[in-house]
């Protein structure tokens, strides 16, 4: 299966390897649009508009280092994206603990989404960066559009003929959508808390722990080697491993939408 993860804010300080060459990451179909983006943040970041470059980002005054770093970018020494992401998700999913077939399984299955690469394996080394989706860049606009008009064939080859499963924030997932036979393929997943509320159950959407849950059902996938070939076993694996999955009705040629309910957080 193809597993889709977000990225996170929280990065690795510093690259401890080789500098930034975009040859050598995957789906090398997205080198065009990765050296346009890359330029497009490097100019912006190294301007004398320091302002400017602060609300197109999203960073506060007290981020300016953030700027500094990515206009290094070019020449700023990498580190593999398994290592590079060190958010809620990636704790929890603790990719350095993985015995040596999860992590085969993880580098074949786990691509995560990037406003500035527009999606990674593990094993692409890349420099620390700040650069959201949400992100507005001179000459090319919002990251999301421009990503949108980019990855549509890369990632559809990328899935070829397996289930998809989609954990991709809103923003991430706005920027690929699954169409026809591969979106009947493809699981996107809601974690909600539920938990006793005069009496009766109350189940709501969490944020924080979302993405540890995320984290967590990716470690224990890969650690139990599942292999399905349809979307209708990827959901029963999620209940062999004892999650409470519960399918929400989904719209003919659009993905297949299931709510992860834990009530422990």
């Amino acid at each position: 299966m193809l597993i889709l993860l977000p990225p996170s804010e929280g990065k690795a300080d510093a690259g401890t390897g080789r500098r930034l060459d975009l040859a050598r990451l995957s789906m090398p179909e997205l080198t065009p649009a990765r050296e346009e983006v890359l330029a497009a943040l490097v100019a912006l970041c190294d301007g004398p508009d320091e302002a400017a470059a602060r609300a197109a980002l999203g960073l506060s005054e007290g981020q300016r280092d953030e700027l500094r770093r990515n206009a290094r970018l070019t020449r700023a020494a990498t580190t593999p994206a398994a290592r590079l992401y060190t958010g809620v998700l990636y704790e929890a999913l603790d990719l350095a603990t993985l015995p040596p077939a999860a992590t085969r399984a993880a580098r074949r299955s786990v691509l995560i989404g990037s406003g500035l690469w527009g999606t990674v394996r593990l094993t692409d080394r890349i420099p620390p960066y700040r650069c959201p989706i949400g992100a507005r860049l001179p000459g090319l606009g919002a990251l999301s559009a421009y990503w949108r008009r980019a990855l549509g064939p890369a990632m559809t080859a990328a899935a070829g003929g397996r289930p998809v499963l989609d954990l991709r924030s809103g923003a991430y997932a706005a920027t690929w959508t699954p169409q026809g036979e591969l979106a009947a393929r493809t699981v996107t997943v809601r974690v909600l808390h539920e938990r006793e509320v005069d009496g009766a159950p109350v189940r709501s959407v969490v944020s924080h722990f979302n993405k540890a849950t995320k984290g967590r059902l990716v470690r224990d996938l890969l650690l139990a080697d599942v292999r399905p070939r349809t979307a209708g076993q990827l959901v029963a694996a999620l209940r062999d491993l004892k999650y409470t999955v519960v399918e929400q009705p989904s719209p003919a040629g659009r993905p297949r939408q299931v709510d992860v309910v834990v009530t422990e957080l």
